[in-house]
């Protein structure tokens, strides 16, 4: 062996059988020398001797050389198959395209995987510390219920410092801001009844209260583009769920976690907007709540009349999960975290949004949805597997309109999935209210033979799944208040422009319940005019078409709203932190624009072919 002839010194071979110097020790010794010299000649080519082993560098030794060429041949696999990947990310049809006119920017060939994809510097946390989920947010009482949080200054102070953020500390800060509001809007209430109030007036002092209680808490995250929390890579998943005066929550939850496969995963931040009725709780007056515009009849020209009529308290959807026997334990666990408003202060999707993605606690996934869904069996890791299957995965985004549904099945989806529809189309509206921004809608739906899932340019913000590094790349605005319209097209375009690729799942496992006015179901509209003494929509109406300037300042729309015209309109106020809330520098809004085929300028939408043919993985 190697061993063994490495370990022999030439001494110790020459002294210990050929000691004697008899005649009979000498022919001994001839044969054993003899033997030696065959075995020697016999083996060279493994062994050397220990004369030639103190004369020969290791590095010279034929095993050395072959263990050198086996490390060489490794490391060149590796390379190989790192270079496969990276040329796979950069492939064209995920980075650049020409297809049929449609040019797809591609990203800078000189980029690192490390410049495409955000990692945490904290994100091997595969469910290890979970400290900052502590203490839990009570899910109960409505608005008071983040009050009962113990030390809530300190967690605070330590979410504020960066130094020992939790979901808590979170909480309390979005607490203090919407208690603020509530005190601000009392009295500003009080002045509409003697005075009147301005749009200019309510904007105003919106802004001053997000300066004040936000933007230090921002700073601290979103501008220094780090996540608050480790990113988890456990596979669990967030949901982000906006409620407003909903009677379908708990029927959503209950769908969400019972048809999960992975139920204790599954994570939801809640922002429920309720009326609470009179004296909710000691302190507070309350409102007596009221319909939305119920369809009563029909007038001579045959069109519907609508009534609005006093109603109870609405019904709390958490408060029913949560006291269910079989939901309680997500509760307890701190897998439902609840924030509370007043209906008649709520300030439209987009902030409800916002504040529930702030209550997101280093999962792996993060999903915004609305708060009337049904689910499909297993829709979680049918979501997931679907995300994976994507080709610019992991800086995928899955979107679509859901299908509809009528009637109410407690949260289940039953029955075999639909086909997806792609969200190919849009529109710059026509309605007053509206004031042209763009809408967007479906194209041309898979036809179940797709191998993997296709892009498209538009994410809906009622339903969306991506990895949770969107939340880096593209944080929520806390700017774009009584915003109903213009949240989509927000979210496509910063989302692109910061390397994210959009994609439309091939099958639908949620459905969604459309509801139109008829239904007679409450509006935040119909509540912000109340507030303000101006019942109806009209005066959330106002206040809508000066804040969708600041996204049509982003979109480009140059006859309105550059900023030179805002501002000698008066109206830069709507402009407030807004480059730390727009595009990402990977790709161009021109460059979207034109993948898009948007023509801002004109108020056309062109058909995207590559979109309706599924042509763009």
């Amino acid at each position: 062996m190697i061993h063994d002839a490495n370990m022999m010194s030439p001494t110790a071979t020459a002294a210990t059988p050929l000691a004697s110097n008899s005649s009979g020790g000498r022919k001994k010794q001839r044969r054993f020398t003899s033997r030696k010299q065959s075995q020697t000649a016999a083996t060279s080519a493994i062994h050397f001797s220990a004369a030639d082993a103190s004369n020969v560098p290791l590095t010279s030794t034929k095993p050395f050389l072959a263990l050198v060429t086996l490390l060489a041949l490794a490391l060149t696999i590796q390379f190989a198959i790192v270079f496969s990947w990276h040329h796979k990310r950069h492939d064209v049809h995920v980075l650049g395209i020409h297809n049929n006119g449609n040019v797809v920017p591609q990203l800078p060939l000189d980029e690192n995987v490390g410049d495409l994809i955000y990692v945490s510097n904290n994100n091997n946390n595969d469910s290890g510390d979970l400290s900052h989920l502590e203490p839990h947010i009570p899910h109960m009482p409505p608005i008071i219920n983040v009050h009962r949080i113990p030390d809530p200054m300190k967690l605070k102070e330590e979410t504020l410092s960066g130094h020992k953020p939790t979901v808590a500390g979170v909480a309390i800060i979005i607490s203090e801001f919407l208690t603020e509001l509530h005190r601000s809007n009392e009295g500003l209430a009080i002045k509409a009844k003697a005075t009147g109030v301005s749009r200019d007036e309510v904007h105003q002092a919106f802004v001053h209260l997000a300066k004040q209680h936000l933007l230090p808490f921002e700073e601290q995250y979103t501008y220094a583009k780090r996540p608050i929390f480790p990113i988890r890579k456990d596979d669990s998943i967030f949901i982000s769920l906006a409620s407003f005066r909903d009677h379908l929550l708990s029927d959503t939850l209950k769908g969400a976690f019972d048809q999960a496969k992975y139920p204790e995963k599954l994570y939801v931040g809640a922002i429920v907007q309720n009326c609470f009725g009179l004296k909710p709780y000691e302190g507070e007056e309350g409102v007596q709540c009221r319909t939305g515009a119920q369809v009563v009849g029909k007038n001579k020209q045959g069109r519907d009349t609508t009534k609005v009529s006093d109603a109870p308290p609405d019904r709390n959807g958490i408060e029913e999960f949560c006291n269910s026997p079989q939901h309680k334990q997500y509760c307890d666990n701190g897998q439902v975290r609840v924030l509370y408003l007043h209906e008649n202060e709520s300030l439209g999707p987009a902030m409800a949004r916002y504040y529930a993605s702030k209550l997101w606690g280093g999962e792996t996934y993060f999903a915004q949805t609305d708060s009337h869904l049904e689910f499909y069996q297993d829709w979680d890791e049918l979501y997931t597997n679907e995300l994976k299957a994507t080709k610019a995965y992991p800086k995928s985004v899955l979107s679509s309109y859901p299908p509809g549904f009528q009637k109410e099945n407690g949260g289940i989806l039953e029955g075999k999935p639909t086909p997806g529809a792609r969200l190919c189309t849009c529109e710059f509206s026509s309605s007053d209210v509206e004031s042209k921004i763009i809408r967007i809608n479906t194209g041309v739906g898979y036809h179940g033979e797709e191998e993997r899932p296709t892009q498209i340019p538009f994410i809906a913000a009622g339903f969306f799944f991506a990895s949770a590094e969107f939340l880096v790349d593209v944080p929520f605005d806390p700017y774009m208040p009584w915003c109903f319209m213009g949240e989509e097209i927000m979210l496509s375009m910063r989302a692109w422009t910061s390397g994210w690729s959009i994609y439309a799942p091939r099958n639908n496992w949620i459905a969604h319940q459309y509801r139109p006015g008829r239904m007679g179901l409450p509006k935040f509209w119909g509540s912000v005019g109340r507030l303000f003494g101006r019942p109806g929509p009209g005066f959330s109406n106002q206040l809508q078409l000066k804040l969708i300037k600041r996204v049509k300042y982003l979109v480009g729309y140059k006859d309105c709203c550059t900023r030179e015209k805002l501002e000698e309109e008066g109206s830069e106020l709507v402009l407030q932190e807004v480059d730390h809330y727009g595009f990402g520098n990977v790709r161009t809004r021109e460059e979207y624009l034109e993948w898009a085929q948007i023509d801002v300028d004109n108020k056309k939408c062109h058909r995207t072919e590559w979109c309706n043919t599924g042509s763009l993985e």
